[in-house]
């Protein structure tokens, strides 16, 4: 009580939740994982974030940072320890189009960068579902990825500087705004990805880049997987790099969308095995200028390569948007994936990542190993195909523990077998601490455990996520 008290006074009795107030912190996206904090606390500055921190260190508490709560594996929950949410924390501070960056403080919502950086014609590049609540905070915290990385990268790419409060309330000014500083380590790399482990992150330095002028959208047909990768390799070559999403939904996926959301409707007459969504984006005038008759460079040079692939039976079908609305149609059923998913249960989801030129050996083996486990259970996959990232679910026949950590684990041979990692864009938090310690590098482990004990010596931020004990 002595704390809530202290708090209270620092920040305003409408800052500190506790009791029934609490409701809203206590759950994850996903339902799994119920949060039992002491209080959540709402500080409005970065000084206020440094404040609360020196409370609770001296008081012994934990603290867990807060953003959207969009995450999917736990790294926002505590029990008796402080949440701190970012939410007041929303300013974006500043736009600079001249250097394409935005200096946005960690409540920012995705979508409202989104809107800041189109209203100076330039465009921050990291697009995913939970646009309208996932916060900047959050997505420099796990890492994010989205549908986009194949052309921009992911979070960590796209963040030029930092602000981080750390566990003893000292605040650590990372926020250059240089793309080239080789003074020492890169700390600001440190902070983002490790899920509010080492400090809060309080504010940054993003990247933008030019609006897209015009873009050219497919949903296309194939027979087989094997025959995405060669299309992706052309349409890269044919464009020069402008692909910005290719995204996978096999037949299962397409069979699922009908039966969960009937409304949304199917591309094609009949299911093929492989739907892909396919996006180019320009900027260049001579790729987005209609021309006399009417038509966009950018959708005739996608419309030219479908239909070289249509003629040499690589491809089965394709649906070029002729419009907005149709694209928007196109992109809906891709960013339905996790309604879909968690809309049967039992459901076991794994967020892994491959070379590209493993991802059809991951699915046909894992499918070999399945029935040996569980010959009742069934699958569904979606992936951002371009950057290796598939997002593997399994709907066991029954719920039972000792089965869920024996898809996983056999899941995590296929993938480490391959090449690959167990977590691609999801983060650790609670639900990959046993992969983590069954597949991570035992000396990565043991250099991160020791940059925790240096930054962190009471183990005090957001304890137990990401680290296996």
């Amino acid at each position: 009580m002595a704390l809530i008290k202290e708090l209270q006074g620092l920040l305003g009795a409408a800052h500190v939740l506790t009791g029934g107030d609490v409701a809203r912190y206590a759950g994850d996206w996903t339902g799994v994982y119920t949060a039992q904090p002491l209080a959540v606390v709402r500080p409005a500055d970065t000084a206020q974030v440094a404040a609360v921190l020196r409370l609770a260190s001296r008081h012994g508490v934990a603290v867990v940072p807060v953003a959207g709560l969009t995450g999917l594996v736990g790294g926002a929950m505590t029990k008796g320890g402080l949440m701190l949410s970012v939410e007041r924390l929303n300013r974006i501070r500043e736009i600079r189009p001249d250097s394409r960056i935005a200096i946005v403080e960690a409540g920012v919502v995705l979508s409202r960068l989104h809107e800041a950086a189109e209203a100076q014609g330039l465009y921050f590049p990291l697009w995913f579902g939970a646009r309208g609540s996932a916060m900047i905070g959050g997505v420099l915290s796990t890492n994010a990825g989205g549908s986009n990385v194949l052309r921009y990268g992911s979070t960590r790419a796209l963040c030029l500087g930092l602000e981080v409060v750390l566990a003893d309330g000292r605040v650590l000014n990372l926020m250059s705004e240089l793309h080239k500083d080789n003074s020492g380590y890169d700390l600001k790399d440190l902070f983002i990805g490790a899920e509010g482990t080492l400090g809060v992150i309080t504010a940054a330095v993003m990247k933008l880049v030019p609006a897209p002028r015009a873009h050219a959208t497919a949903t296309l047909a194939l027979d087989s997987l094997p025959q995405a990768l060669v299309l992706l390799n052309r349409l890269q070559a044919a464009c020069g790099g402008m692909v910005e999403a290719f995204e996978y939904m096999p037949a299962s996926y397409m069979r699922q969308l009908q039966a969960v959301r009937p409304d949304v409707g199917l591309p094609f007459a009949s299911i093929p095995e492989v739907t892909l969504l396919v996006e180019l984006a320009a900027t260049a005038r001579r790729d987005c200028e209609a021309l006399a008759d009417g038509s966009l460079p950018i959708v005739t040079l996608l419309q030219q390569v479908l239909a070289a692939m249509l003629a040499e039976g690589l491809l089965q079908d394709a649906v070029v948007a002729q419009s907005e609305a149709q694209r928007r149609a196109m992109w809906q059923r891709r960013e339905l994936a996790a309604e879909i998913t968690f809309a049967r249960k039992p459901a076991i989801d794994t967020d892994v990542a491959l070379p590209l030129d493993k991802v059809v050996a991951f699915f046909d083996l894992i499918h070999a190993r399945l029935p040996v486990l569980d010959a009742g259970a069934d699958t569904l996959s979606v992936a951002h195909l371009g950057d290796g990232n598939i997002h593997f679910t399994v709907f066991p026949s029954r719920k039972d523990a000792a089965l869920k950590d024996a898809v996983i684990s056999a899941v995590e041979d296929v993938v480490q077998d391959l090449g690959g990692s167990f977590s691609a864009e999801h983060g650790v938090g609670l639900s990959k601490l046993p992969s983590m310690a069954r597949r991570k590098d035992a000396v990565a482990l043991a250099v991160m455990a020791q940059i925790k004990a240096a930054l962190d010596p009471d183990n005090r931020m957001n304890p137990g996520k990401v680290i296996p004990a």
